[in-house]
């Protein structure tokens, strides 16, 4: 009975650290980060749409590269990391006692928030290892990346199938994306009777167009993730770098990756807006 009583207890104070004001604080800073970040990318993208774009990189690591060689970048990058870190502590939070909203304590949404977590938490690391001084972390190319674990997993017993599995899933999680954006499924996160018109309207500008754009380059990626697995051949794995560049081989040419880049940055703005208006 008193283990029983202490547990209770004990699972009481968790739920009210959870719920408490530096966790909903460490919530929005990283929603400010991840803000920041992809608007970084939107400009690095668009930059790379009409130029070479200087070598960089149109991806997190090419993000967090720019920020290091800008005054007090190192500063900023603690600061990025940081707030990245809360992120991952709000995202383990909703895991253990579920989210805000009528459906927030349902298996899946925990899941999803344990998954967040887990990459939120990887991501901070690398921000922060390169903060640290440690430059093979956190700024390397996606793509590489993308090629060497698909080069690793073709070379398992079913790993053309588990490619291309892999491929669909994220290709299917990129639609998602974008139709929950169209549909304006993020509404039922804000708190929109507190907003002004205009707010509401910033906000779905820009989660519209930011989330379906976010969307199409998940969907880009995943498919050439299955192309890689179809011709067993690793270098058509894309990372986002390479997705996004792909979109100047369309008819469209660089107009389309200019359309995606914005959305990009639309999407930070998005997210900078969760940090002001969302319920966490």
């Amino acid at each position: 009975m008193v283990t029983n009583s202490a547990s209770a207890r004990g699972r009481r104070q968790a739920k009210r650290a959870a719920d408490s004001t530096a966790v909903a604080a460490g919530a929005r800073a990283g929603f400010a980060a991840r803000g920041v970040i992809y608007v970084l990318v939107g400009v690095l993208a668009l930059r790379i749409a009409f130029s070479d774009g200087g070598g960089a990189q149109a991806d997190r690591g090419g993000a967090i590269a720019e920020i290091a060689h800008r005054p007090f970048g190192h500063v900023l990058l603690w600061i990025l990391g940081i707030a990245l870190a809360g992120m991952a502590l709000w995202r383990l939070s909703e895991a253990f006692f579920g989210q805000a909203g009528p459906d927030g304590s349902k298996p899946g949404k925990r899941i999803m928030a344990a998954g967040r977590c887990v990459f939120y938490a990887f991501v901070s690391y690398s921000v922060l290892s390169y903060a640290a001084g440690d430059k093979g972390s956190g700024s390397g190319s996606t793509d590489k990346s993308s090629q060497d674990v698909t080069a690793k997993v073709l070379g398992w017993p079913g790993g053309q199938w588990i490619v291309g599995i892999a491929g669909i899933v994220v290709a299917g999680a990129g639609l998602w994306i974008a139709a929950r954006a169209l549909m304006r499924k993020y509404r039922k996160h804000f708190k929109m009777s507190g907003m002004s018109k205009s707010a509401r309207r910033v906000v779905d500008i820009t989660g519209m167009f930011g989330g379906s754009s976010r969307g199409v380059l998940f969907a880009a990626a995943g498919g050439f993730a299955v192309a890689a697995a179809i011709r067993h051949q690793p270098g058509r794995a894309k990372g986002m770098d390479d997705t996004l560049r792909s979109f100047t081989d369309t008819p469209a040419g660089p107009w389309l990756l200019a359309l995606v880049a914005v959305g990009l940055a639309a999407f930070g703005a998005f997210s900078m807006a969760n940090a002001r208006w969302r319920d966490v």
